[in-house]
């Protein structure tokens, strides 16, 4: 008997199944913003090329304002920044899209210069999901002896044909509690 009410039912979920696999794709955040600033393809034809590109928009001497349409062509539209906080035991992060990082970080970009170069980078591949971890060193100008911060920024990269988009760089900066690990200072 119950063999009978489960026949009725696989066949339905059967019939259901092909339904769901020929469900069109919804458009993704590249394909919703066809008038998205363009990238220089120069900036985005690699991983190295992008990630270095990121660095190099944000980095500038004191008073220098920032090339942010530059910034956007590198990230895909609706990307994240995300800064971790740290408060004793505990730990938060802010997520901020584009705009709120522009708001967030140029004016002390500008007031008290900032360079920021990755010193080694441990990139993972699968597919079109790029994950790099980049160890960084800050200084508010290139010649300053020593770094003001260090830390990691975790980016991930979409691959898209010929370029790549920058989806979400997720950062942590070194502490007393939290150094970098010798393997994230060694180039992999």
């Amino acid at each position: 008997m119950t063999r009978l009410r489960l026949v009725p039912a696989l066949l339905a979920l059967s019939l259901a199944l092909p339904a769901f696999a020929q469900t069109p794709k919804s458009a993704g955040a590249i394909a919703t913003h066809p008038d998205w600033p363009k990238a220089a393809p120069a900036d985005v034809r690699s991983i190295e090329s992008t990630i270095n590109a990121v660095y190099n928009v944000i980095s500038g001497p004191k008073g220098q304002p920032r090339n942010w349409t530059r910034m956007r062509t590198l990230f895909v539209p609706g990307a994240r920044l995300a800064p971790i906080h740290e408060s004793g035991a505990h730990a938060d992060v802010t997520l901020l899209d584009i705009d709120g990082y522009i708001e967030r970080a140029s004016k002390r970009m500008e007031a008290e210069g900032f360079f920021e170069k990755s010193i080694a980078n441990r990139v993972e591949v699968y597919g079109n999901l790029v994950e790099v971890w980049s160890t960084y060193e800050s200084r508010h100008a290139p010649a300053d002896p020593k770094p003001f911060a260090r830390g990691i920024n975790s980016f991930q990269l979409l691959k898209d044909g010929d370029r790549y988009w920058v989806v979400q760089i997720m950062w942590g900066a070194e502490t007393p509690s939290t150094p970098i690990p010798e393997k994230y200072l060694k180039v992999r």
